[in-house]
């Protein structure tokens, strides 16, 4: 079973290899990332860790076996209580309740650790796997999102109020 662990820099050639070998799958349902992620990815994957540490974000990786990426979920515009979730998983385990798995394991974290009280996701019209995710995990429809948001597709956010789980 694949494992959730907070990014850090030992990640960067794995998370490297996930998001080339899935470059197509993902472009097929939200917008792609474009050459010069790739081109520039070292810069950019070091400056994702100077959010996480700075507070405003909080990257987790899903490690398979071997130490291969398999999904990234993230908490994005960390504000007060609040956070966006944005998720994404490889081709080869998609449709089989990781994602949704994973999602549930970053909410009890957004709680426990990040002492967050709601996380908002958007998701396109088109992408029904990502709606499914998205209401498995507990979030309902809170209402349109701006195709900016989306790259430029039509979509709606969704929500789910986190509640601190008491430990056994």
């Amino acid at each position: 079973m694949p494992e959730l662990e907070r990014l850090d820099a030992g990640h960067a050639p794995a998370v490297l290899d996930f998001e080339l070998a899935n470059r197509a799958y993902f472009a097929a349902s939200v917008s792609d990332r474009g050459d010069d992620f790739f081109d520039r990815f070292a810069d950019r994957f070091n400056a994702s860790l100077a959010e996480q540490e700075a507070g405003v974000c909080a990257f987790y990786v899903l490690v398979g076996e071997g130490g291969s990426v398999v999904g990234r979920f993230n908490l994005y515009n960390i504000e007060g209580r609040v956070a966006e979730l944005g998720y994404r998983v490889a081709q080869h385990v998609s449709g089989r309740g990781v994602a949704t798995a994973a999602v549930l394991e970053l909410c009890r974290l957004a709680a426990a650790r990040h002492g967050l009280g709601t996380l908002r996701a958007a998701a396109s019209h088109q992408n029904a796997a990502s709606r499914k995710v998205l209401a498995n995990a507990g979030f309902v429809p809170a209402g349109p999102a701006d195709p900016a948001h989306l790259g430029g597709k039509a979509g709606t956010w969704y929500q789910r109020d986190l509640v601190l789980e008491p430990r056994l």
